[in-house]
């Protein structure tokens, strides 16, 4: 995890994520039903300072990745954040996106719909998120885009958590996505990478054994 400009967007997330207790160790029931010694949770990077910082981290991993696009996407809830603090920061890079997002319900006074911001017509849209789960919002976001008109370039995720989606299983939340739909996902950090950080960070490496036996019981080959 050297920290070069392609990777080191890598262990600042993580970094970040530690400091804002975004990412948590303990005893966790995740909505599958598993026993999780870590959790993340992207509405903890809660002030202006932190959501540049995560910003740079995303934007970093996308352009490592060379992902084409010219539009922005943020799923409701926790993409709205995400997608508005990466146009900030893509404006700062001197690229000004546009920008955009949906309700999870359709709005039906004012001007009514279920999304706001730009017009995706003709444009190639990249879907900013926090992780990959069932993929329920994900694709719900997919089918808005595609009915504005619009076409996915990729998904920019937080963390992923490189697991099966279910006993038996051999793709995870994001391959099984990716497989479904043919879009490219991005992730700005993994579990792998969260390994790599236990080992050589001190504080963390008491939590390193536990997140080793989970991720070989739950983790994909």
């Amino acid at each position: 995890m050297a920290d070069s400009h392609a990777s080191g967007h890598r262990r600042r997330f993580l970094e970040l994520a530690l400091r804002a207790q975004a990412l948590r160790f303990g005893e966790f029931t995740l909505k599958s039903g598993r026993q999780s010694p870590y959790f993340f949770n992207a509405g903890r990077f809660d002030s202006g300072a932190m959501l540049a910082t995560l910003a740079g981290c995303y934007a970093d991993a996308v352009d490592a990745a060379g992902v084409e696009f010219d539009c922005l996407f943020g799923p409701a809830y926790k993409g709205i954040p995400l997608a508005t603090a990466l146009a900030c920061e893509y404006a700062r890079r001197g690229r000004d996106l546009p920008v955009a997002f949906n309700r999870k319900e359709a709005k039906t006074h004012g001007e009514g719909g279920n999304l706001i911001g730009a017009s995706m017509q003709g444009r190639r849209v990249l879907v900013v998120d926090d992780v990959v789960t069932a993929g329920t919002a994900v694709r719900e976001a997919l089918a808005a885009i595609a009915a504005a008109g619009g076409t996915v370039a990729a998904l920019a995720i937080g963390l992923d958590r490189q697991e099966a989606v279910a006993e038996g299983e051999r793709r995870s939340a994001t391959q099984a996505l990716a497989y479904e739909t043919g879009i490219a996902v991005v992730a700005v950090a993994t579990l792998d990478d969260l390994l790599a950080l236990a080992g050589e960070n001190a504080e963390l490496v008491d939590q390193r054994e536990r997140l080793l036996a989970y991720r070989n019981r739950y983790g994909i080959s």
